[in-house]
């Protein structure tokens, strides 16, 4: 089994593209890390980084996109020490 477009940098710069646009549709950066993972493998097949492994290829996008979600959420998480309160319930009368 060949990899296809696994195996070209141009289909990663397109799936990054895409997964940002995902973004801008879904709250919540729920497809922001895999756009990142997918650039970031653009950058690396556009290098000739990689070979014509699809394991090895898929293996280094999941570990970019994971390293990638969790660098966010140390960056734009929650910080240490603040809650998140709330006034009123969507149920009151204002």
């Amino acid at each position: 089994m060949d990899g296809g477009l696994f195996l070209q940098w141009w289909a990663w710069a397109v799936l990054a593209i895409a997964l940002f646009g995902f973004e801008v549709i879904a709250p919540g950066f729920v497809f922001l890390g895999f756009g990142v993972g997918a650039a970031i493998m653009a950058g690396l097949m556009g290098l000739g980084l990689f070979g014509s492994n699809i394991a090895v290829i898929l293996l280094v996008f999941a570990a970019l996109s994971l390293l990638s979600w969790f660098a966010m959420r140390r960056v734009f998480g929650i910080r240490k020490g603040q809650i998140k309160k709330w006034d009123i319930d969507i149920n009151d009368d204002v």
